[in-house]
């Protein structure tokens, strides 16, 4: 079947307008550790998805999801020993003050029991974000969605401008003066909620600001906006969704950016393909939305969850993934960033681990986004086999992001096919 039938099958199916990548979309049939293949055979390397992040049709999570649902899957009104080990398996890789978890079944799940946790144990309702984020799909949760600035607005949510050095808030500040200016735009978000009689419940960001465009932050902005929230009676919760599970080259997004989370939210990677999120914080925060809400979710808490949960937590340990994602991702960021010079299009490289943007922009003075050469350059990219996307506030960043099991054989087959598109487009 021609891609372009399969597509109109799907338009009638499931109502057209439903998203693809790529200006002629893939029908991909089968992955295998960092691959991909068509339906004619054509093996393309995933540089995007985290969702497999411990590689796809990784055997051991195979085997660990097959012999679970051979053997027993219900929901969570029993007890089974697999999910309390899952939940305290994954709480340890936390500090003391994350002891407990709810699990559900998506990211955009887990963020709403976070927002219901934190209005829940402030008794308010505002809640702050970036004005460029993305958190998920749901009525409460896209209310958060890049929703622009709207310090002035009605209702329960603020956004501040999301804290970078490339296009400052503030052109020509020192990095202290800009991370000042940042935190004053914060100050001013909780004041404005406080007035409205909405009151404070907390922040919420993902750890990196990967759907801003992972940009670099000036330094201290993080751990004093933390300081700033919990004085204020807030609660900070870190969406680790994109940024965790060792995304980074470290454990938490939040370790890289410096501040402690009252809340963390975790999904996409945790179950490589099996959906599995949660929303771990202390306790007394724990129960204390339980007692309120009674929370139930019939495919969370899940022995299947559990034991693939277990078998990602296993493969990330046992081959050291941390460790080649914090050293195949520095040598490819180091190698990006050696292409600004190269290429008048990149204007900057950014991102930690294996999560790198490349920032596409055209060559006046100001460096004004450049989506459109964004999506080409992914475009091309694809037809030399190298699957990408574009992201960030502008859509002009290539999002770099691939599985865990990403070597640096894999990257040097990357910067071959990108600076052949680069000189394709810059020349």
């Amino acid at each position: 079947m021609s891609s372009a039938t399969l597509a109109a099958r799907r338009d009638r199916a499931l109502g057209a307008g439903a998203p693809l990548f790529y200006n002629a979309p893939l029908h991909i049939v089968r992955g295998e550790g960092v691959y991909l293949f068509d339906a004619d055979g054509r093996r393309y390397v995933d540089m995007y998805n985290n969702v497999p992040c411990v590689g796809h049709a990784n055997p051991h999570v195979v085997e660990a999801m097959a012999r679970q649902q051979g053997t027993l899957n219900v929901h969570s009104r029993y007890l089974h020993e697999g999910i309390v080990a899952f939940a305290e398996r994954l709480t340890n890789l936390h500090g003391p003050a994350i002891e407990s978890v709810v699990f559900s079944c998506s990211g955009t799940e887990a963020n709403e029991v976070a927002l219901r946790m934190a209005r829940l144990a402030t008794g308010k309702a505002g809640v702050v974000c970036t004005n460029a984020t993305y958190h998920g799909n749901s009525e409460a949760i896209g209310k958060l969605t890049r929703i622009g600035d709207i310090r002035n607005a009605a209702g329960d949510v603020r956004a501040i401008p999301f804290p970078e050095k490339l296009r400052p808030l503030v052109p020509g500040a020192s990095e202290a003066d800009l991370a000042e200016a940042y935190l004053d735009r914060l100050r001013g978000a909780i004041r404005s909620l406080e007035d409205s009689g909405a009151g404070f419940a907390g922040l919420i960001v993902c750890s990196i600001f990967a759907n801003e465009g992972l940009p670099d932050v000036p330094h201290g902005f993080m751990p004093r906006a933390a300081e700033m929230v919990r004085a204020a009676r807030g609660l900070v919760i870190a969406d680790e969704v994109q940024a965790g599970y060792c995304r980074t080259g470290r454990w938490w997004g939040y370790e890289v950016t410096g501040f402690t989370p009252d809340i963390v939210v975790t999904g996409k990677p945790m179950g490589n393909g099996l959906p599995l999120a949660a929303t771990a914080a202390s306790r007394p925060l724990i129960e204390g939305f339980r007692a309120a809400t009674r929370y139930f979710n019939t495919f969370a808490s899940s022995p299947l969850q559990a034991a693939v949960g277990m078998a990602v937590l296993d493969v990330i340990e046992r081959d050291e993934l941390r460790q080649n994602v914090a050293t195949v991702g520095a040598a490819l960021k180091a190698a990006l960033g050696e292409r600004k010079a190269r290429f008048a299009s990149i204007a900057d490289v950014r991102g930690q681990g294996l999560f790198v943007g490349v920032e596409i922009a055209k060559t006046d003075a100001a460096r004004t986004p450049d989506p459109n050469r964004a999506i080409d350059v992914i475009n091309r990219l694809k037809d030399k086999g190298f699957l990408t996307s574009n992201a960030g506030a502008y859509k002009n960043v290539v999002k770099i992001r691939p599985p865990l099991v990403f070597a640096q054989s894999h990257a040097d087959e990357f910067l071959s096919a990108f600076d052949a598109t680069m000189a394709e487009l810059d020349g």
